[in-house]
């Protein structure tokens, strides 16, 4: 009778089993080795197309790539555009590298609509765009000034544009303008016919730009880019080369099919170049090349507050709740294209909220693998984010599920003493999460100064003057944005506190704390000049010195003047003696004698004013211990734990009148 299937497998695994689990073995170890590692930062690429990006992020960077269905990467990086619902739904520890409303400065038509818009209230300040006309829209402005032209006997040449088109699609060049179809959506510009020429070619110059910020907008500069060139000698334009797109057009998507393309390793040869290069190129001709870049960055930042109100409005709408100046979760590498005229003006063509990273030549390589790995460096994307953000919405979920609010509501048919006082904890609490936001801007901009590489920060800018007119420049364009549009952009923009360092902050929490005192009825404390403690962390000491150095306001004559009325007090407390290790601390070894002794010290609820004999009846000891507490008072405590310390140390006594005496024992 044969043997059945199965009994040969009892029977042990022969060469063929043994063979076949080989692979699933390796496969079950490669999944293994696949598994998160603590502390690593995943990133997903799936929806990029150049392996450049995804060579720096996995291989340079050390990201961990993610699968193409995981939204839960610190690092989301897409070639187009993203929904703002995708935004909406991303954590606070993850980053993606697209900004919402970018759009209205990115697509050709919103561009001439929104510059069309400032150039009405500033026109000295925007005069680096062509004069533009949206079709169809304004078919009829533009053939009104093309009579205008006719009347004067003047000829100018206009570039078409599709309104939404990449990559040299559709561009024609015209010089009659009643062939033009007054229903399709277009944009046509005035034609720079006096470019800066090179070697008798025309060329543009791709500039790598780094928003990391719209709130507040934080701008970089990349000190390197392309010089695109045409790949014809250019002559101005006439009836009879219009049609010659290579010598006219400097797009590279264009001028590529040209045989008469020069491909070429170095940076310095061929139809395509570094602005390095090109930097160098002006120095020997004796150009200014400081005034070159400075010109070039105010181009970009004047662009990019055009669209501020857009992106920032887009933002919030996406990020409802989110107070401002916490993280971003967006960033945006966007490619400017700038012509030069014979003059070296620059003067802007277009911005591509996707510019490509591809890499046909060793020149494309260079200078893209810097723009991407000096952005990651810059946005210190960290694999803790994600633990601490989790952490965060933990105690987040758990004060609002118990109720724990920090200021109380204020009932209906509250007194005035109750309203003032609810006022100043508003008041406070508003300070207070202020100075955490300039204490987190300020160490953010620390670690953008340590590993900014070859990007150069262009806002806000160093110079106070320069930065002066540029929020000018920005409260324009919120105007002009908000007119008719929600009012709390405007009151916002106004808010003193935006423009407020730390310093500033700290002193109007230390005026609340008087006014806070002066409606409880207390009798305000002396307060000195004071050192300013940039950290939480370096208030700890102080706090405590402050403490145990509280009798530096005793008041002797008022303590022997009610010493009959508390000495049975006194000696029931005498039982009750707090006992403190003073060698615990060596901050506190000035204060020991050279022998035990105990004695008093006054409560900070019963301090009055000192009397000039107090000194005379200390011990000499005392004295010692007086100087020394009177010079650490007049050190300034961080305001944020000067309330805290009070509640934390000082006994609660009904009567104000009454002296409660801590005693410490010195060993």
């Amino acid at each position: 009778m044969p043997s059945l299937p199965q009994e040969k497998v009892i029977q042990g695994p022969s060469a063929l089993d043994l063979s076949t689990e080989l692979p699933l073995q390796s496969t079950l170890k490669r999944r293994v080795r696949k598994k998160k590692k603590k502390g690593t930062i995943t990133a997903n690429v799936a929806g990029t197309k150049f392996e450049i990006v995804r060579l720096v992020i996995i291989d340079e960077m050390g990201f961990m790539k993610a699968s193409d269905e995981d939204e839960t990467s610190n690092l989301i990086w897409c070639d187009a555009a993203v929904q703002q619902e995708k935004i909406a739904e991303l954590q606070n520890y993850q980053r993606i590298n697209h900004f919402p409303g970018m759009g209205e400065i990115c697509r050709k038509d919103f561009l001439a609509r929104n510059m069309t818009k400032m150039i009405k209230c500033r026109p000295l300040d925007y005069t680096f765009i062509p004069r533009t006309w949206i079709f169809p829209a304004e078919y009829t402005q533009f053939q009104n000034y093309m009579k205008e032209l006719k009347k004067k006997r003047k000829q100018k040449t206009f570039i078409v544009k599709p309104a939404n088109g990449a990559m040299g699609h559709g561009i024609s060049l015209i010089r009659n303008g009643d062939k033009l179809p007054s229903q399709d959506h277009l944009i046509v510009q005035e034609y720079i016919d006096k470019p800066f020429l090179m070697e008798g070619y025309k060329f543009d110059l791709r500039i790598y730009i780094l928003v990391t910020s719209c709130d507040p907008l934080k701008v970089f500069l990349y000190h390197d880019g392309l010089v695109r060139m045409g790949t014809e000698k250019y002559i101005p334009p006439n009836e009879s080369n219009l049609t010659q797109l290579y010598m006219h057009l400097t797009n590279y998507s264009v001028n590529k099919h040209n045989e008469r393309f020069e491909r070429d390793e170095t940076e310095n040869k061929g139809s395509k170049r570094s602005i390095k290069w090109f930097t160098e190129f002006l120095q020997a001709n004796q150009h200014d090349v400081a005034k070159f870049w400075s010109d070039i960055s105010e181009l970009v930042v004047k662009t990019l507050i055009v669209a501020e109100p857009h992106v920032l409005h887009a933002y919030r709408m996406c990020r409802p709740g989110q107070p401002p100046g916490s993280e971003s979760v967006c960033f945006e590498v966007l490619g400017f294209d700038i012509l030069l005229d014979r003059k070296l003006k620059p003067w802007l063509l277009e911005i591509n909220r996707a510019p490509s990273f591809g890499t046909d030549q060793k020149i494309d390589y260079d200078v893209k693998r810097g723009v991407l790995l000096n952005a990651l460096k810059l946005l210190n994307i960290r694999s803790s984010d994600k633990r601490k953000n989790l952490a965060k919405q933990k105690a987040e979920a758990q004060r609002r599920l118990y109720g724990q609010n920090s200021i109380k509501r204020l009932l209906p048919g509250s007194s005035d003493w109750e309203q003032q006082r609810h006022q100043l904890e508003r008041r406070k609490e508003e300070l207070k999460e202020r100075l955490v936001q300039v204490r987190k801007q300020v160490s953010k901009e620390q670690h953008e100064n340590r590993h900014m590489g070859n990007y150069r920060r262009i806002y806000p800018p160093e110079d106070k003057t320069l930065l002066e007119k540029y929020e000018n420049l920005l409260a324009a364009a919120f105007q002009t944005f908000l007119s008719g549009r929600a009012a709390s952009f405007q009151r916002e923009l106004n808010n003193p506190l935006k423009r407020m360092k730390e310093e500033d902050i700290l002193d109007l929490l230390e005026q609340c704390e008087i006014d806070d005192e002066k409606l409880m009825g207390k009798t305000s404390r002396p307060r000195g000049p004071k050192p300013l403690c940039s950290m939480p962390e370096s208030t700890e000491v102080m706090k405590r010195q402050k403490y145990y150095s509280s009798d530096s306001s005793y008041d002797s004559s008022e303590s022997s003047s009610e010493s009959d009325e508390n000495e049975e007090y006194q000696n029931k407390r005498r039982e009750k003696q707090v006992t403190y290790n003073l060698k615990q601390s060596n901050h506190f070894k000035i204060f020991q004698p050279s022998s035990s002794m105990r004695r008093s010290f006054s409560c900070p609820r019963s301090i009055s004013s000192q009397s000039p004999c107090s000194a005379d009846i200390r011990p000499l000891s005392a004295q010692q211990t007086m100087s020394a507490s009177r010079t650490t008072s007049s050190c300034r405590s961080h305001s944020l734990n000067r309330a805290s310390s009070y509640t934390r140390h000082l006994p609660h006594n009904n009567d104000a009148s009454s002296n409660f005496q801590v005693t410490i024992v010195a060993q």
